[in-house]
Formats: structure tokens, sequence, C-alpha cells
């Protein structure tokens, strides 16, 4: 592996940390004070300067140790994260993202942010905080101050010295003693010249246990031989934390190659230092004389011990009346249980020590491009083709059902299915990364609308076609832009009209009948219908006479070059945001509704499909030719009969079901597959459902059956045909047309059949 492929496989790496710290900032905007939560913030940062340095990324590792510093102060709770300090965090972590971007792709970034940025950053690491101060660090109970042990007298008698002001605090169990690395830290040069600096790493290291550290100085040449970009210093730490040696090198896992690092787990600490511990004052703990559960008396000398160990149980009654023989049954008591406790606590300190390693295991995965993944999708969609063809030769040229050649095709298309799911499963991906991206552009649009907004997002684990995923993020982007900028109110007029200053923008995405269905609603004015019509009329799209519905006047702003803005500005105003939607939305197979409610607001659902690669079908004949009818769009079929075929006006039929009558739609006059009406009694209708056009019957010759089969796309071999949504190869070898059953319900309500109304070609 070269260099070049690692440096993609860290910004591969960014492009997760990136994400990982956005969804931690907006936890946190969100009220939440998870330690851990902030914890995950800054190991993002940390880690992209950290990898950063490695490369020679100057720019990057600047800016994100300036960012690291000011989250290590959130982090030990000399920053409060308030909304203020938040907004600031935000806007970097868009700064730190567009420069791991400028750093892949070789582009620029706008200097004069970046150092306001950093300005910023560091007024709040200094505790120059807007608005608000720096919480206060939660209070510590003040330490005991030590009390020297009390002299002995002639009899051997020494007060033992307690309080009683601690008897009513919550006891905490016996801490097991904790193993003791000795770690020796001797850094590079070439760990400073990448960015790490010794002391974070050192202060990183403390936060893991009780730990003393020594500097070696002794290699620190005279002030005329000193070299400013060479490491002199080293440092000899002894540490007490039960974390384990694993913790502990994953603090210097950036510094590692940069750092001669030595760590040893010291055995004995008392045998390793050689000096005797001194005698401590030994705590006295009322409860002993009630059977309560023992906690830790302290150190007591070994002669204590064996004394206390020959003690004859009935010398030890009679001579309790002091206060020296009271301590020494303390201790015996105490120390039962214990010796008892010490198994079982070792063995829960294991089990409790195994559940975090497995927990802490991330699920393994591996990186594959994702042009593997396309070949391996063809190569399926093409096996899924070729069991058809297989299938359908079989069964023309053998009339037994029962022969084992047919039970083994029905394997093969029960595994076939299976495979194509699992492959399709690889491609499928949340839309978490897709709405994440909507964060930054609500910030700045509302910085630069001088308005007050909140995105909440809902179903981002969602899962979808990667490929429908890539082609979300440019019409949701237009769609955020045009919710803030012309749906929010100012604060002002959102104060007069009862709401309140801050507006709301919500983000869902949720599976429906077989496809994603994705919503973003806003609680601004809604549309301005009379200022559209009139709009609309000034540009010549409609008569000033023309009657058109709720519906249709909110559609007009699907038009290009339509905008109601007053002035043209860097947000709107030219007419180009929602015109491409529309086209984005229907170059994926998909559709686009509004609803809008004055004063309440406004609610743009998209309809999409799952996938762009397959499709479960019901194949059908119209007119001699062979189509596929979407099955996620069907509800039921029927077969008419003359009774319940009505007419309406001069050619419009309705069929009667279930005591309800609903328009019969004939697909070969449609398609001009014919000139003439068929006759229902003679076909089959296929109860259709879409979105804005309900329920049509779809009149059809006859169903050939049920498959799955291989989208292909249209455009991208022929040329778009209105009413067609894209074509397969059916399993003799013929090309069939995939209906797009939207088009065809709205051409039956009287809109001719245009490329611009068609769902457009899959793929």
């Amino acid at each position: 592996m070269d260099m070049n492929e690692i440096k993609e496989i860290f910004f591969q790496e960014c492009e997760e940390q990136l994400a990982e710290l956005e969804s931690g900032l907006l936890k946190l905007n969100d009220g939440d004070r998870d330690p851990e939560t902030v914890n995950a913030v800054f190991r993002a940062v940390h880690s992209i300067k950290g990898g950063a340095g490695a490369f020679g990324l100057d720019d990057l590792v600047s800016f994100a140790h300036v960012f690291e510093t000011t989250l290590d102060c959130v982090r030990s709770n000399r920053l409060d994260p308030g909304p203020e300090v938040l907004k600031v965090m935000l806007k970097s972590a868009d700064v730190l993202a567009d420069l791991t971007n400028a750093a892949r792709d070789g582009g620029s970034v706008d200097e004069a942010r970046s150092r306001q940025l950093i300005k910023e950053l560091e007024a709040l690491a200094n505790g120059e905080v807007p608005q608000a101060s720096a919480a206060p660090a939660e209070p510590v109970a003040k330490p005991v101050a030590a009390v020297a042990p009390l002299p002995v007298n002639d009899e051997g008698f020494q007060p033992v010295a307690f309080s009683f002001d601690d008897f009513d605090a919550a006891e905490e169990p016996p801490l097991m003693e904790m193993p003791t690395y000795e770690i020796v830290f001797k850094p590079k040069s070439d760990l400073y010249a990448k960015g790490n600096e010794a002391t974070l790493l050192l202060r990183d290291l403390s936060r893991l246990g009780e730990m003393s550290i020594h500097c070696d100085m002794g290699a620190l040449p005279t002030l005329d031989r000193l070299s400013p970009e060479s490491a002199y210093f080293f440092w000899k730490i002894s540490l007490k934390t039960d974390k384990g040696e694993d913790a502990i090198r994953t603090v210097f896992e950036f510094a590692e190659w940069d750092c001669d690092l030595e760590i040893s787990l010291v055995e004995d600490e008392a045998t390793q230092s050689g000096e005797e511990l001194p005698m401590q004052p030994v705590p006295f703990d009322l409860s002993i004389l009630d059977d309560e559960p023992a906690v830790s008396v302290g150190v007591v000398e070994e002669e204590e011990q064996l004394a206390s160990q020959q003690q004859d149980r009935d010398a030890a009654v009679s001579a309790a009346g002091t206060a020296s023989n009271v301590l020494q049954m303390a201790q015996s008591a105490a120390r039962a249980p214990a010796e008892k406790a010490a198994p079982a606590a070792s063995a829960a300190a294991q089990s409790a020590a195994a559940q975090q390693a497995a927990a802490s295991a991330a699920t393994p995965t591996i990186r594959v491009d994702l042009d593997r993944v396309d070949r391996l999708i063809n190569l399926v969609g093409e096996l899924v083709i070729n069991q058809a063809m297989l299938s359908q030769s079989v069964v023309e040229n053998d009339t037994n059902g029962t022969s084992s050649i047919n039970m083994g095709l029905e394997e093969l298309q029960q595994l076939t299915r299976e495979i194509q799911d699992s492959v399709m499963a690889i491609r499928a991906q949340p839309v978490k990364p897709v709405f994440q991206r909507m964060s930054r552009i609500v910030r700045e649009i509302a910085d630069m609308t001088g308005k007050s907004v909140r995105l909440i997002t809902e179903g981002e684990n969602t899962e979808v076609d990667k490929t429908v995923i890539d082609k979300l993020a440019e019409p949701l982007t237009h769609m955020i832009r045009n919710a803030v900028d012309h749906g929010l109110e100012t604060p002002e007029k959102r104060l007069a009209a009862g709401k309140s200053a801050e507006g709301t923008v919500r983000l869902t995405a949720k599976h429906r009948s077989g496809r994603i269905v994705i919503e973003l609603a806003d609680d601004g004015a809604g549309i301005n219908r009379e200022k559209v019509r009139q709009k609309a009329i000034d540009n010549d799209l409609i008569a000033a006479d023309a009657n058109l519905s709720d519906e249709e006047i909110d559609n007009l702003i699907f038009h290009a070059g339509f905008s109601t803005a007053d002035k043209i500005s860097d947000i709107s105003g030219r007419g180009v945001g929602m015109d491409v939607v529309k086209r984005s939305i229907q170059a994926l197979g998909g559709r686009i509704n509004i609803s809008s409610k004055p004063g309440h607001g406004s609610v743009f659902t998209m309809s999409l499909p799952l996938t762009l690669a397959v499709l479960d079908g019901m194949v059908v004949t119209v007119a001699n030719q062979t189509l596929v009818v979407p099955l996620t769009a069907i509800v039921e079929t029927l077969q008419p009969e003359a009774a319940a075929i009505h007419s309406f006006g001069s050619n419009q039929r309705l069929i009667s079901i279930r005591n309800s009558f609903c328009p019969l739609v004939d697909v070969g006059r449609i398609l001009n597959f014919r000139a003439i009406q068929a006759n229902p009694v003679e076909g089959v209708a296929l109860l259709v459902e879409s979105e804005g056009g309900g329920q049509r019957a779809l009149m059809v010759d006859a169903i050939q059956g049920q498959r799955q089969v291989v989208i292909k796309s249209l455009e991208a071999n022929y040329t778009h045909v209105p009413g067609i949504a894209a074509a397969t190869i059916l399993g003799d070898g013929r090309v069939a047309l995939i209906l797009d059953v939207d088009a065809i319900v709205a051409a039956s309500r009287g809109h001719s059949l245009k490329p611009e109304m068609s769902l457009a070609a899959v793929g």
C-alpha cells in the first residue's frame, strides 16, 4: 500500500470523524451534557489533527489544535457549552470540514473566516464567553487533613482519631488495589513537527488514574548548542490505573511512531520502592459492631495483625473495655469478610472487564470501492435475467410440473432472490449523512437572513440505495434554502403572529409501500398564493383569467425561472431552486407534492424508490405489448363485470367497486397502442393508487404473472418515452416497458403525457 492509498483512507476516516463531530455538537446544542458525548467530540477533532500532522497538512493541524484546546476546556468543566459557545463550535466544525476537503481536493478556504474563528476559539479557551460565563466546576469534597499518628503510651495504648461527621454520608464500596504501570515517554523531534504536544498527551494520560511524573532534562545541551526543532526532554511516569495497557497506548496512538514508548507493569509497588509504608491512622467504623457489610479499615502494621490473630476470643471479650481492644475486634471482623469477598470481587471485576471489552468491540467492517459493488450488482442482475430465461425455457419444453428439473429451478430462483437481496443490502445506507449535511445549510442561511431557525431530523437511520442518497443532497439543499428564506418569517413577524421567535424546519424520512418518503415541513407563513398567482401572470405562465386550484397554484413554483423574491440575493431571486428540485426528483423516478396552509407553514413530500436496480412487478399484456406495472402501486386486481361498468360523459367510464365508483383508465388508449377503447369485460382491471391522483382502475388485456425484474435505463440506452419509467429484459429475451403509473393517472385526469410530468427513466 503506497502513501496515496493511506492518505485516501485517512480522508475517508475524516468523513466519519466529521460526522461524529457534527452529531455530538448537535446533541450538546439540544441540551445533552453526557461526558461521553463531549469526549466523542474531542476525540473526533484530536483524531483529525493527529492524522493531518502525519501528512504535513499544516493548515488543518493548526485549526484543529485551537479547536481541540477549546473542546478540552469543555471536557474539563472550565467552559460551559452554552448556546453562544456551541454556535462558534458548529461554525468551527464547518471550517474544519472545509479544510479537510481542501486538503483532499486541492481547493481553498476562506482564510478570513478561519482566522476569525481561531480568535473566537482562543477567546473561549481563555474564558471570554459571550453573554454567558463559564459554568462553575462541580463542588468537590474538601480533602480531610492528614492527622499525625498519636503517641503510644507506656501500656501500648494508642488513641485513634476519628470523626462522627461522616457517619451519615453514603459509604462507597471498597476499591480493589489498582495495578501500577511504569511508563517511559521519549518524544522525537517529528512529534512536535506534526503538531502534537507532549503536555497534552501527559494530560490525557493523567485522566486514566493516579499519576506521578518526573521530567528528565539530562540531555538538555548548553544554549549555544540548543536546536529549537529537537527534542531533549523525556518523562518517567508512574500511573496507577485499572484501564489496562491498551488504554495507555490509545493515548499515544497518533504519536507512537514519533516517540520511544516503554510500558511495564509493576507487580508490587511497595517492594519496588524499597521503602516501608509509614503507619497511617486507622478509621474506625462503628457499623462493624452491628454485623454490617465490612469496609476497608486502612493499613495495619504486621505486628498488630499477628497479635490480633493470636488473641483468645474470651480474653478479647473481657478486654473489650479498652479502646485498643475494641479497635482490634473491629480489625478482625473487617478482615475475615474481606478475605471471603476478595475472590468474588476479582471474578466480578473480570466479568465486568469482559463485558466492557465485548461492548467496546466494534462490528468488523471492510472498505470496498463502490465500482466493485456496482459490478457485483450488474452481475447479479444478469443472473436474475438468465435464471428467468432458463425457467421459462424449461416450462415451455417440460409439461411435467413435478420433475426434478423444476424443483431445482425453484431452489435456484430462491437462491437468486436471496443473493440479490443480500447484494442490494450492501448498497443500502442510512440517510443520516445527508441529513447532517443539511444542518450546516440551515445555519448558514439563518445567519445570512438574520432568522432564528431550528432543524429537527427524524428517521435518520432509514436506509435507501446509495445511488439515491448521492442524488438527494442537491434537491434537499434547494428545499432547505427555500424553507428558511421564503417559508419562515423574521423573528419580529413571528412574535407579532403569536409564534415563537425561533422557526422550526422538520426533516423526516420513512418507508412507505416499498418507497422512501422524505418530508420537509416548516412552521412559517405558508405559500402566499395570491403573490404566486400574480407573479405567474407577470411572467406569462398563466392567463390572467385562468381558474386554478390551490394545488395548481402551489405547483407553479416548480416552473423554471419562477421566483417570488422581490430582489435577487445570494440566496434566492433567480428562479433556479425549485425547478432543480423537481427535475432531480423526477430523474430518480420519484415525485414531489406540496401541502401548504397559510399562517401555519408548508410540507413538501418526496416519494422515491428504495433502489434503482430492481423492482417487483406484475407483467401484463396491453394491445399485444408486454408491460410491467410496479407491484407497490397495485392495490388489487379485478375481473370487471358488465353490470359494474358505467359510462360518464362522452368517453369516460367508471367501475363500481364495493359500492364506490372509480375511474376506469384504458392503458392502451393512453399510450396510443390502439385507437379505440377496449371492452372492459374482456380485460383485467388493476386498482392502483398514486400520490396526488387518488385511485384509478387501469385496464389491461391480461396478466402474465408476477416477477422481480432488473431495471434498465431507457434514457441512457434509447430516449425518454412519456408514460414509461424504464425497461427490463424478460425471461424470453424480449424487452418489456415498465409503466409510469403516476404519469398514466395524471393523463387520465386530462393532462397530456409530457416529458416534464413523467417520472423519467430510472437509473
